[in-house]
């Protein structure tokens, strides 16, 4: 598969459980008319070649029409499992490498892809970050480039009890795509009721 720019593909991370939302997928909330996961599609579609939704349980309550790739690690496992699904399925189709996205961060990058691909370090990886309002700078790891020829490496890791993300992409040299946060910091995601309000705001600044 060619990968440069718009021909990588992408999996979108869904698979959390929202408590502070009162359960369910909280993707499928909606600002401006539309869910969550529909503002995520609209954003990554141009930047990648397919897409794919990472999601545990009946893959028909879905209506995407995206492939759902169910977590392959037993128990909640946390994000890194659904970034394992996303590159099985990536090396599936022949890629190199998969992008993630979570589906409660609609703003982010239009350029995230390409960031990413420029930021990778030798092994391939490479993770989002943008600072906060006292200038520190936080990394996003659920919006990564995963190499798929760690899949093996990750699977022992999970396997294993690992669950920070952090751990394992530092373990393997990731490289940092840094993104302003003026006007606003493009990975604002949401994570309460309040957050989803303030989405309705920062709508209009996003376009």
């Amino acid at each position: 598969m060619t990968e440069g720019g718009a021909g990588i593909p992408a999996v979108i991370l869904a698979g959390g459980r929202a408590t502070r939302m009162g359960g369910g997928d909280k993707g499928w909330r909606t600002i401006g008319g539309k869910r969550l996961v529909d503002h995520v599609i609209a954003r990554l579609s141009p930047q990648v070649g397919a897409i794919a939704l990472n999601a545990n349980g009946d893959p028909d309550r879905f209506d995407l029409g995206l492939p759902v790739l169910p977590d392959s690690i037993e128990g909640y496992a946390g994000p890194l499992a659904g970034v394992l699904a996303g590159m099985d399925w990536a090396a599936s189709l022949g890629a190199d490498a998969v992008v993630s996205v979570a589906a409660d961060t609609p703003f982010f990058p239009t350029d995230l892809v390409t960031r990413l691909q420029q930021a990778a370090g030798p092994s391939g990886l490479a993770l989002a970050a943008s600072p906060d309002e006292t200038g520190k700078v936080w990394q996003h790891p659920t919006f990564g480039l995963w190499p798929v020829a760690l899949r093996h490496d990750l699977r022992e890791a999970l396997e294993g009890g690992l669950r920070k993300i952090v751990l394992w992409t530092d373990r393997h040299g990731a490289g940092q795509a840094t993104f302003s946060s003026d006007p606003y910091d493009p990975f604002f995601n949401v994570n309460t009721p309040e957050d989803l309000a303030r989405s309705e705001v920062l709508l209009g600044d996003a376009g």
